[in-house]
């Protein structure tokens, strides 16, 4: 069974409050919606959510022993966290960053990540799908390596 772990970074336990940008969904239904999917395909996910830069850290680096891979919407951090960026160079698992948004059609300081030079895939503009899309893709990118 793989071990896949959603970590959610700044205010994205408040994604139902914004709904013009993020969805009408709340955090809960979207980990909700995650879980019963993975159920169903017999994997075991963790989704765990911070405002902590340090915590999103530590959890990348449990991740290093714990999970077989990860899928990451750091939020605000992934404009601007150096750290966070060395700690996903230092996991040698599968990657994806997730954004419910199209970074690229918001402001500019926002269409810059340093997260995706060392992640393994991108997915952004598809709302909360996108984390759908994304356990997808990290499923049958552990499977192919599984083989």
């Amino acid at each position: 069974m793989f071990k896949i772990w959603v970590l959610n970074g700044p205010n994205l336990n408040l994604i139902g409050e914004r709904g013009k940008i993020y969805g009408d969904d709340n955090y809960e239904q979207l980990t909700q919606t995650l879980a019963k999917i993975a159920e169903s395909i017999a994997v075991q996910l963790t989704c765990l959510q911070s405002n902590s830069e340090g915590q999103l850290i530590d959890w990348i680096q449990a991740a290093r022993h714990e999970a077989d891979g990860i899928i990451l919407n750091a939020g605000g951090y992934t404009h601007t966290s150096v750290a966070l960026h060395d700690a996903l160079d230092l996991l040698d698992k599968p990657k994806i960053e997730v954004h419910i948004t199209n970074i690229y059609a918001r402001e500019s300081f926002r269409q810059k990540s340093l997260l995706s030079p060392v992640v393994n895939a991108v997915i952004a503009g598809f709302g909360q799908k996108g984390y759908i899309l994304a356990l997808e893709h990290m499923i049958t990118t552990l499977k192919a390596q599984d083989k």
